[in-house]
């Protein structure tokens, strides 16, 4: 990527004030000059939360042979509606006994290789037995068979590249005949939370607060699919402190340093001057929403991505899912995560030029506010449903984004 001087706050850059969805598309996009982190391969136990590097092929057809989809009898041609039972046959058992004919069946248990010959699968509550002799409705051609290759056939895309791997697809990997995947990993996080203010642990005294952006930020950064593997607090002063920080070179390699607070203009706030100085790529500096608009993106040169978030915690999350959520989703080769619209019940005020980003419920076919959600107030993100994104011009008949949010 080409450096760029970042210009004074009050000068208009490309980057600067981005409407709330095109900062989402440029945080995703902003890996793919430098791009995706390299695959590696690792067993199916290991593979949860990373993203498929390659297509999930079919190893073999599925199901892998004509199955028994009930308990009862595998039936031969022939209308009559009396077979000879010949045998027996559990799942996990081969079949020896050759082609069924006419007249004849095997007793089979669901899940069990259904016999070369066999017409339909009569099933248990339906037939009627009688010593070597099942009686029952003669089913029509192939009810209660699943055919060989019927789900997939041999060589068939599963799932393709940029699958976010859940406990599913692990499960339709070993299905298919996997024992490791292609995998890109989790981008690895350092996280730094910056403020002399901050209380660790505790009632907070006069003039200081409770830090609730490590207690967010690490399991948010592990949902999003990130990693952390570096977390520590930075002192406002003396003035450096964040540049010491971002600049020491852990013993391990990171991907992105997120840094919360010291994102705005004032004495304190670091963060722009030391991308100045370090002559970084900016992507977004600064977002058209309420709240989290100090939120920036920057690529310090040959070096990881920086991520700044406000130091309000409301407004955090909602730029972790502005700017984070989809720069690790670029990371890994993952698409821009979709987000659903839904009608928004209620009065929002909306800022000219500004999304706002409220917490939402279910309410029946449409989501409404939960309130309790100015910036430095949690309340309503904890109780909240998703985060509506209400566009500054919003027809207030038309179905709004949402972000949805795992509590």
């Amino acid at each position: 990527m080409t450096a760029m001087t970042v210009r004074p706050p009050d000068a208009p850059t490309p980057c600067r004030d981005v409407p709330w969805p095109r900062a989402r598309e440029l945080a995703h996009a902003a890996p793919a000059a430098s791009a995706a982190l390299p695959a590696r391969s690792v067993p199916l136990a290991r593979a949860a939360g990373l993203t498929l590097a390659d297509e999930l092929r079919a190893e073999q057809p599925l199901p892998g042979f004509d199955t028994a989809a009930m308990d009862g009898y595998a039936v031969g041609p022939g209308t009559g509606g009396r077979w000879r039972v010949l045998a027996a046959l559990r799942a996990g058992e081969a079949w020896a006994g050759g082609a069924l004919g006419a007249g004849e069946a095997v007793e089979i248990s669901t899940g069990a290789l259904v016999p070369h010959g066999a017409h339909a699968v009569l099933p248990l509550e339906h037939a009627v037995r009688d010593g070597a002799t099942v009686r029952g409705p003669s089913p029509p051609h192939g009810k209660h068979i699943r055919r060989a290759g019927e789900d997939a056939p041999r060589g068939a895309c599963l799932a393709p590249a940029g699958t976010r791997i859940g406990p599913a697809l692990l499960g339709l990997a070993a299905t298919s005949g996997h024992d490791t995947l292609s995998v890109r990993p989790r981008p690895r996080v350092r996280l730094l939370v910056t403020g002399d203010e901050l209380t660790h642990s505790g009632r907070p005294g006069a003039g200081r607060v409770r830090d609730a952006l490590g207690p967010l930020l690490l399991p948010l950064v592990h949902a999003l699919g990130g990693a952390i593997t570096d977390f520590h607090h930075v002192p406002d002063r003396p003035i450096g402190s964040l540049a010491s920080a971002v600049h020491t070179t852990p013993p391990y390699a990171t991907d992105v340093i997120v840094v919360t607070g010291s994102t705005s203009v004032g004495a304190t706030d670091q963060l722009r001057a030391l991308l100045t100085e370090a002559d970084a790529h900016w992507v977004v500096d600064a977002v058209a929403c309420r709240p989290g608009h100090p939120q920036l993106l920057a690529q310090l040169p040959r070096g990881p991505w920086v991520l700044g978030l406000p130091g309000n915690p409301y407004a955090a999350l909602t730029a972790a899912h502005t700017l984070l959520a989809p720069l690790l989703a670029g990371l890994t080769g993952r698409p821009l995560p979709a987000l659903p619209r839904m009608p928004l019940a209620g009065d929002v005020r909306t800022a000219p030029g500004r999304t706002r980003l409220v917490p939402v419920i279910w309410d029946g076919s449409a989501v409404r506010p939960v309130g309790g959600h100015r910036p430095a107030f949690l309340q309503g993100a904890a109780l909240a449903d998703g985060i509506a994104a209400v566009p500054p011009d919003r027809n207030p008949a038309d179905p709004v984004p949402l972000i949805l949010l795992t509590q």
